[in-house]
C-alpha cells in the first residue's frame, strides 16, 4: 500500500511529464486549450491523461495553478486527483466534487450577495419529504419516503420544477413513485420546497441552483469568479445532469477552455438525471473541438477485455469504444449456473477461499450484484466460510464513529509517545482500549464491520512504518499525519477482507478478481427496467461490473431462489452468445462436440501444466514457421491446463480444440498430461 505525505515532489521538466504516456494520453496532454473532449474507456488512464495535461499545461506556462478547477462525482476521485497532481509536483489546482466547489463559492459570495451566514445545508431529503408528504395528505412508509426523495432530487437536477413535472414526467415516460400519480408528486415536491423555506435550510442540489442563478444574475460575482479560473476539467461528463450542465455554463461565460473526459459506455447513473446527451454532443457544441480517444486498457488481461467488448457490441451501443488488452493473456472468464441463491453464494465463498489460498489478497476480490438486498446471502457464507469481508456503499471509513474516535485517541497518544517504543506497538495499545482485538470477533454484522475498520487503522500503521527510512522510523505523529492527510482527500485505508458491492457502487472501482452474482433475467436486466432506454442502461452496467476485474472474472446465476426451487430463472439476455453452451451463438461458440456439452471452467489451472503446454507450442510453432497463437491459443492452453483431459472424448469437450486439431495434436496433448498429472 502507498503511503501520502504533505509535502508535494519535486517539479517535473516538462518532457519528462510526456514521456510519461502513450501516444493517445499524449495528445490529451498536449490539447492544452480550446474545448477538449477526451473518450475515454474503462482502464485506459484517463486520470493519469488529465492530470499530466494540467502538469504539464503549468509547467510549461501555459496555465496558472489556481486557474484550473477540475470537477468530478465523488470526494475519492477527486482526492486522487489532488494526489497525483501533488506527486507531479503541481500545487494549487483546485480539485474538487462539482458540490465542494459549488459550496465554497456559495459561501463565500453570500455574505456579499444576500446577507449574514448562508442557510444550514439538509443533510437528508427524508424528513423534509415526510412532512410534505402529511401536507398533502399521502401515508407514506420509509420505503416510500425514500422513493418520493429520489423523484424530488431527480426533478430538481433535471431542471424540472414542480409545474413542468406531470408533463416532463410524461416526456421521459418516468413512472411515478410508490404507485403514487404524478400530479401528486407535483404537489409534493411544491410543499416540500414550504417545509425547506419555513425551517431556513436548502439541501444539496439548492448549492448548486443557488450558485448558478447568483453567477447568471449577480455580473460582479460572475466576473471574479470567470477571472479566478479559467480552465476547467470535467471527469465522468457522460455522467453529467442539466443542474450541473448550468452551472458549468455560468463558470464558463463565453469562453471555451473547457476539457471534459468520459465513456458514454458507462452511462449507468439516468435514473438520478445524468445524461450522456452533453458528452456524445459535445462536437456540436463545439464545432472546432479537439477529440482524443483513449482505448488502451491497462487494467485487465485480453480475455476480460473480449467479453466487454461483445457484450457491447451486441448491444449495439452508442458511442461505444473498442478497448484494446495491453496486458498479458490471464485465465478465461468462468461461467457457472448454480442450483439456488444458496448454492450461488456458498460456491462464490468457496471460489474466494481458494483464491485467497492461490496469493490472492482478500481485498482485491470483489463479489458485485444488482441490488443491495443480494448481499445478504454472501455476507453469510463467507462469514461461515472464515473469510473476512465489507459491504461497501454504506458510511464512509472516516465518518464512522469508532474510527473518528480512534483517531482522537492516536491524536492524544501522539502528544505524549514513548519515542523507544516503535509506533506500530503503541498504536496496537491504544486502539486495544478502544476495543480492537489481535483476532476477529466471532459475531457478524456491525461487530465484524467495527473490528474491520480498527484492523484497517492497523494495518495503515505497519505500512507507514515499513516505508520510513531505517534512519528515521516512523512515529506517532507521523501516522496522525498520514491519517489528517487520507482523511481530507477520502482515501481510506485497504480493509483487508472480501468488497461486497451493489455494480453502481463498484463503479470507478477495481480488483483483481471479480464475481459478477445474480446474472439473470430479472435481476440483469432488473424487471423494473421496462423501457428500451432502461434495459440499455442495464447492460451498460454490465459492462462496468466487467470492466472492474483486472484478471480473474467469474459470472454467475441460479436457476431458483429457494433451495429445492422450481428452475424457472434464465441466464441475462445480455450473454447471448456468450455463455458456454449458449445456442444462441451462430458461430457455435461453446456448441456440442460430438454430442457432448462444452465444460465449464473456473478459471484455475494447473500452472506447470500450462507451461509445458506452452514450450510444446512454441517448439510446434518454430517447426512449422507458424505463429505460437494458431497452434492453440492461450486461453485454449488454460482451459486443458484446468480440465486435464485422459481421452480424446475429454479433449474434444474443451473450447477451441476441433476435430482437426484433435487429428494433429491430440495424442500429443494427451500424453503431456499424463505426464504432468502423473
Amino acid at each position: 500500500m502507498s503511503t501520502t505525505t504533505n509535502s508535494p515532489s519535486a517539479p517535473l521538466h516538462p518532457d519528462a511529464i510526456l514521456d510519461a504516456l502513450d501516444p493517445e494520453q499524449r495528445d490529451v496532454a498536449l490539447a492544452l486549450t480550446g474545448p477538449v473532449c477526451v473518450l475515454a474507456g474503462a482502464g485506459t488512464g484517463k486520470t493519469r491523461a488529465i492530470t499530466h495535461r494540467i502538469a504539464y499545461g503549468v509547467r510549461n506556462g501555459t496555465y496558472k495553478p489556481t486557474s484550473v478547477l477540475a470537477v468530478t462525482f465523488t470526494a475519492r476521485a477527486a482526492g486522487e486527483m489532488r494526489t497525483r497532481l501533488r506527486d507531479l509536483g503541481v500545487v494549487g489546482v483546485q480539485a474538487r466534487t462539482f458540490h465542494a466547489a459549488a459550496l465554497r463559492q456559495l459561501g463565500y459570495f453570500w455574505p456579499r450577495v444576500v446577507g449574514g451566514a448562508p442557510p444550514r445545508i439538509l443533510e437528508h431529503k427524508a424528513p423534509a419529504v415526510a412532512e410534505a408528504a402529511r401536507r398533502v395528505g399521502v401515508s407514506v412508509d420509509r420505503v416510500a419516503v425514500r422513493d418520493l426523495s429520489s423523484e424530488v432530487e431527480w426533478a430538481k437536477v433535471s431542471l424540472v420544477t414542480a409545474e413542468d413535472y406531470v408533463k416532463a414526467a410524461h416526456v421521459d415516460d418516468r413512472p411515478a413513485p410508490s404507485g403514487y400519480d404524478h400530479q401528486t408528486v407535483a404537489r409534493l415536491i411544491t410543499a416540500y420546497e414550504d417545509v425547506k423555506t419555513e425551517r431556513g435550510v436548502i439541501d444539496f442540489e439548492d448549492v448548486l441552483l443557488m450558485l448558478a442563478d447568483m453567477l447568471n444574475s449577480h455580473r460582479q460575482v460572475a466576473d471574479e469568479v470567470r477571472s479566478q479560473y479559467r480552465h476547467f476539467v470535467v471527469d465522468e461528463y457522460q455522467d453529467v445532469s442539466p443542474l450541473q450542465q448550468f452551472l458549468l455554463d455560468q463558470w464558463l461565460g463565453d469562453r471555451k477552455e473547457l476539457c471534459v473526459v468520459g465513456d458514454p459506455s458507462q452511462t449507468i447513473y439516468s435514473f438520478t438525471g445524468a445524461t450522456p446527451h452533453y458528452l456524445l454532443d459535445f462536437t456540436r457544441t463545439y464545432s472546432e473541438a479537439q477529440v482524443v480517444r483513449l482505448v488502451r486498457d491497462y487494467r485487465s488481461t485480453p480475455q476480460v477485455v473480449h467479453l466487454a467488448n461483445q457484450v457491447l457490441r451486441r448491444g449495439r451501443v452508442p458511442g461505444a469504444l473498442e478497448l484494446v488488452a495491453q496486458r498479458p493473456a490471464g485465465p478465461p472468464a468462468s461461467f457457472t449456473a448454480y442450483d439456488d441463491d444458496d448454492a450461488e453464494a456458498t460456491g462464490i465463498a468457496a471460489r474466494a477461499g481458494r483464491l485467497i489460498a492461490s496469493g490472492v489478497r482478500p481485498s482485491e476480490i470483489a463479489v458485485l450484484y444488482r441490488t443491495n438486498a443480494q448481499s445478504a446471502a454472501f455476507e453469510s457464507a463467507l462469514a461461515d466460510a472464515g473469510i473476512s469481508y465489507l459491504v461497501r456503499g454504506g458510511e464512509r471509513f472516516f465518518q464512522r464513529k469508532e474510527v473518528r474516535d480512534a483517531i482522537v485517541l492516536l491524536r492524544g497518544a501522539a502528544r505524549s509517545a514513548d519515542p523507544d517504543q516503535p509506533m506500530q506497538e503503541q498504536v496496537r495499545d491504544v486502539l486495544t482500549t478502544a476495543g480492537w482485538t489481535e483476532q476477529p470477533p466471532a459475531a457478524r454484522g456491525a461487530a465484524r464491520e467495527r473490528w474491520e475498520a480498527m484492523q484497517a487503522l492497523v494495518g495503515l500503521a505497519d505500512d507507514v512504518a515499513a516505508a520510513a527510512p531505517q534512519d528515521a522510523p516512523a512515529t506517532m505523529a507521523t501516522l496522525v499525519g498520514e491519517l489528517e492527510e487520507r482523511a481530507s482527500a477520502q482515501h481510506a485505508p485497504t480493509v483487508e477482507g472480501v468488497t461486497l458491492a451493489s455494480l453502481h457502487a463498484a463503479k470507478g472501482l477495481e480488483w483483481d478478481a471479480v464475481f459478477l452474482a445474480g446474472v439473470s433475467e430479472g435481476l440483469m436486466p432488473i424487471s423494473l427496467a421496462e423501457t428500451d432506454e432502461a434495459v440499455a442502461e442495464e447492460r451498460r452496467l454490465l459492462y462496468v461490473g466487467i470492466t472492474r476485474a483486472r484478471e480473474h472474472l467469474e459470472l454467475s446465476f441460479a436457476r431458483s431462489r429457494n433451495p429445492g426451487g422450481r428452475a424457472t430463472r434464465k441466464r441475462t439476455r445480455f450473454l447471448d452468445g456468450l455463455w458456454p453452451d449458449d445456442p444462441s451463438d451462430r458461430r457455435g461458440r461453446g456448441r456440442a462436440v460430438r454430442g457432448q456439452a462444452r465444460q465449464q471452467l473456473t478459471g484455475e489451472h494447473d500452472v506447470a501444466l500450462f507451461d509445458a503446454l506452452r514450450e510444446w507450442r512454441l517448439s510446434v510453432a518454430r517447426e512449422t514457421d507458424k505463429p505460437a497463437f494458431t497452434v492453440l491459443g492461450d486461453s485454449t492452453l488454460a482451459a486443458i491446463a484446468e480440465l486435464r483431459p485422459t481421452s480424446v472424448a475429454q479433449l474434444a469437450r474443451v473450447n477451441g480444440v476441433g476435430p482437426a486439431k484433435i487429428d494433429r495434436y491430440g495424442q500429443t496433448i494427451l500424453a503431456i498430461v499424463a505426464e504432468q498429472v502423473g
